[in-house]
């Protein structure tokens, strides 16, 4: 079995593939400071609850944003799987060509994405991962990474509201029922929400315009489902997009089926 995390600066997402599908998939806060024990404990836990052990896993795949956290994942895929994990930017390579300036800056969690999307749709596309910040990529029709633009999130737009003005509550990340609100809180709610909603339409047309061509836009990430059915610029949400994409990466590094 393989075990596949992709870490976010918000968010780790662990999820268990038995070689024909994924069995189990658990969410956690991402901390940078946990250590390989304290993974251990609370992996074991959840995979007892879906009936699996750690000793069922055989190979581990790593996409981490966090560089303080890589060493205590790799000691637990060490440790307690007795595996040699595989690690995006470290010795697994995403197999994708990477048309950047400086191709050794881009995230691997976008490059992971570039290859959940790869074959299941046709290229050109535009990939929206919703998260910590919004990035919005250029993929080729190849395949190929090409760049792409990188916004602050909802969460991030929330705290720098809260932080920076003294009068200004922290509120709850939802679709407001109305353009302008008639209060402190729906004005926020709406600013945050529609606010990237025409983020993400803006850019969308603008990439198209710069680019001259029709391409297809997917969705991810752990805050993307919030926009489904507010914008018609968005073709296909995906929120399995990142852990296909690390099945991949791991597939193509290994030579495994699995």
């Amino acid at each position: 079995m393989l075990l596949a995390i992709e870490q976010g600066n918000t968010n780790s997402l662990f999820a268990v593939h038995d070689g024909s599908h994924w069995v189990a998939q658990w969410r956690s806060a991402t901390e940078p400071s946990r250590t390989a024990d304290e993974y251990a404990v609370w992996l074991s836990q959840l995979m007892k609850m879906h009936k699996l052990e750690l000793g069922l896993i055989d190979a581990c795949v790593i996409s981490s944003v966090v560089p303080q956290s890589i060493f205590n994942l790799r000691n637990l895929s060490r440790r307690y799987l007795s595996v040699e994990p595989l690690i995006i930017g470290e010795n697994a390579k995403p197999g994708i060509p990477i048309r950047t300036r400086t191709p050794a800056e881009v995230g691997s969690d976008r490059l992971v994405n570039a290859l959940g999307a790869a074959g299941l749709y046709r290229g050109p596309l535009i990939i929206v991962d919703s998260g910590t910040a919004i990035t919005l990529d250029v993929i080729g029709s190849d395949g190929g990474f090409e760049g792409g633009v990188i916004a602050p999130g909802v969460h991030l737009s929330m705290e720098a509201l809260h932080a920076a003005a003294a009068k200004l509550p922290r509120i709850a990340l939802q679709r407001p029922g109305r353009i302008v609100g008639d209060d402190t809180v729906s004005a926020m709610q709406s600013g945050i929400f529609w606010g990237h909603v025409a983020l993400i339409e803006g850019m969308i047309a603008r990439i198209k315009a710069e680019r001259k061509q029709a391409m297809t836009v997917v969705a991810t990430g752990g805050v993307a489902s919030l926009f489904h059915g507010a914008t018609d610029a968005i073709d296909h949400f995906d929120p399995d997009l990142t852990i296909r994409g690390l099945l991949a990466i791991y597939r193509l590094n290994s030579g495994a089926s699995k």
